[in-house]
Formats: C-alpha cells, sequence, structure tokens
C-alpha cells in the first residue's frame, strides 16, 4: 500500500469511527460542521473572520452555519464594539448549554475508543494520536512572501526581538545590531517569509542576497507555540531553494551561544562552523554552508532573472557589498521548531 492509498484508509476509518457520518453528530440533532462551530465559539467568542481561518472554511458557509445557529437561539452575531467592520459571534445560555452537553458526548466517545484496548494498546494509539496531530499541524502552515512592513513582519519581529531581549545575557537592543534595513529584505536584493497557521503569524525569515557576496539568512524566529512543527527546518530549506534560485551556491548566518536548539539546528543542517565574517555585536558564532544542486534545486521564481538581480543599480550593489562585509544573519537565530 503507497501513502496516499494508506492516508485515505486511515481517514475513512476516522470518519467511520467518531461519527461524522451521521446527519446528526454526536446525537445532537445538528450536522457536525454546526456542532463544530459551536465549539469553536466558546465561552468567549470569536470574530467570524478567525472562525474561517480557523476551520478553513469560505466565508459563505460559515454564514449560513452561522444563520442556522442564529435561527435555533444558540449563537448571536455582532459588531466589534471597537470595529464595526468586524463580527463577532458569541453563544447565548442555550448555546453555552448545548455547548456542554456536545463536551460529555464527545467524551464518551472518546472512552469508546479506549475502552475495548488493553493498557499497552491505549497508550500507543494516544501517542500515535499525538504524534498524528503535530503531523498535520505541521502540514497546515504556509510560508508566504511578504513586504518586511507588512503587519504581520512586524508583529513577528517585535516578539523576535523581545525574546532575544529575554535570552541573552546582556539583552538585546535592536540600535546596536546591525540589522539589514527593510529595503535589503525586498526584491531584488532580498525577501521575507512569514510563516502563518490558521491564518496567524507564527514565525518568520529573511534572506539577503547582496551582489557579489553569499546569501545570507536574516531575521529568523519561530513563535514558542510552533515549536516541534519542524518549521525551522522548512524554513532553512525554502530559504535554501531561493537562495540557489537567484544563483547562489553559499548561505550565511550568525548566531549567539545562547540559542542552543538553533546551533543544533544548524549543525544538523549541514551549516559548518567558520571565522567572523562581521562585527555584529551580538554574534559569538558564525555558519556557512555551501548550496549544491542537491540541497536547493536551482529553478528561479516567476519574475526572477539574472537580468532582475543585475538590475539593482551600482549603488545598490554597492551598499549591499559594504553592509554584508559587517552584517550577518542578525540580530541572530532565535531557537526554531
Amino acid at each position: 500500500m503507497d501513502a496516499i492509498d494508506q492516508v485515505r484508509e486511515f481517514n475513512r476509518i476516522v470518519t467511520e469511527r467518531v461519527g461524522v457520518l451521521h446527519d446528526h453528530y454526536l446525537g445532537s440533532g445538528r450536522p457536525i460542521g454546526e456542532a463544530r462551530l459551536l465549539w469553536e465559539i466558546g465561552e468567549h467568542g470569536q470574530d467570524v473572520r478567525s472562525l474561517r481561518e480557523r476551520l478553513g472554511l469560505d466565508s459563505g458557509y460559515v454564514s449560513r452555519l452561522l444563520r442556522a445557529l442564529e435561527a435555533d437561539g444558540l449563537v448571536t452575531v455582532e459588531p466589534h464594539p471597537g470595529d464595526r467592520r468586524v463580527r463577532v459571534a458569541g453563544l447565548t445560555e442555550a448555546g453555552r448549554a448545548e455547548r456542554r452537553a456536545l463536551d460529555g458526548r464527545s467524551d464518551a466517545l472518546a472512552r469508546s475508543l479506549l475502552d475495548p484496548l488493553n493498557p499497552a494498546q491505549r497508550a500507543r494509539l494516544v501517542g500515535a494520536m499525538g504524534e498524528v496531530s503535530r503531523l498535520l499541524t505541521a502540514s497546515t502552515v504556509t510560508l508566504d512572501a511578504v513586504d518586511p512592513g507588512h503587519p504581520d513582519a512586524r508583529r513577528c519581529l517585535h516578539a523576535y526581538f523581545t525574546e532575544l531581549q529575554d535570552r541573552f545575557d546582556t539583552g538585546f537592543d535592536p540600535a546596536r545590531s546591525l540589522l539589514p534595513d527593510a529595503g535589503e529584505l525586498r526584491a531584488p536584493s532580498g525577501l521575507f517569509l512569514v510563516a502563518r497557521m490558521h491564518g496567524e503569524p507564527i514565525g518568520c525569515a529573511g534572506l539577503k542576497l547582496p551582489r557579489e557576496a553569499p546569501a545570507e539568512v536574516k531575521r529568523m524566529w519561530v513563535a514558542p507555540e510552533a515549536r516541534g512543527l519542524g518549521l525551522g527546518r522548512r524554513f532553512l530549506t525554502e530559504l535554501e531553494t531561493r537562495a540557489a534560485a537567484h544563483g547562489r551556491d553559499v548561505l550565511r548566518l550568525d548566531t549567539n551561544r545562547a540559542l542552543g536548539p538553533a546551533i543544533g539546528l544548524y549543525r544538523s543542517f549541514g551549516f559548518q562552523e567558520v571565522a567572523a565574517f562581521n562585527s555584529e555585536p551580538y554574534a559569538h558564532l558564525w555558519f556557512e554552508k555551501r548550496l549544491t544542486a542537491g540541497d536547493a534545486p536551482r529553478t528561479r521564481e516567476a519574475g526572477a532573472s539574472a537580468g532582475t538581480e543585475a538590475g539593482a543599480g551600482a549603488g545598490a550593489g554597492q551598499r549591499s557589498r559594504s553592509r554584508a562585509d559587517r552584517a550577518g544573519a542578525g540580530p541572530l537565530e532565535s531557537p526554531h521548531g
């Protein structure tokens, strides 16, 4: 059985065992879509956009589900008091009561899956479920190239700098670090990636592409709640691929000795420690990796070409070279998943 067949068989078994094939999920008198939305709204309510992102549903379908729940007196949908453009769904008292009933039935369903098994089998099943949950969660994460000034990028960078301030023995002051300016992380001089899960930013990574100098990893960070999903490796893989697509064969970064997990990641990913190539005040270690065709396929992105890279202009190219001589992957990479 190949991987696709195994995934499909798994899906069939799960949908059968958890009761989603029935019109009335868990005996609630409503389909699973309405029941799940009721649960996701929760005790404190949720804005409708977040519900759509969290469940991966289109706006029309979510609106129909909400109207059905409103008609049954379980939900209210009202404008947010601080921004009337945002709609917020909340549970009524009847909605809270039905949600509690669904929780009870869900617990009973979980027990029905575990009770027929012996203790060793239960432990195996629960452990396997945890692993499946982590991997499926990881598969929902998207990586998108955005402008460094995008609100999601700024949100990640603020969290990144705050964490470095807490982690470094000396604290962290962005004004002292050799940070690239935003223009150096915009095409054609570079790029900036934001990772999102259910529409929320959970990590970032930049790539500098200075002319006549190695490509450099910048501002790579993963939110604490997203660590363990392999996102650090996914960022590095994507940055390697994009660096190679721009004709680069070396990738550099620097880091701080306080970031042990990050250092371990770089070494396991094939980065070798090298002599200092900049004067970053927060750096203790400098790394370099030589890219090969096997590491990162040389396929150019749409719109990228040798002419585009060369078109940065002599002045911009000189700035990139001078900053590359003294700027590493600053302000050092934070812990990764």
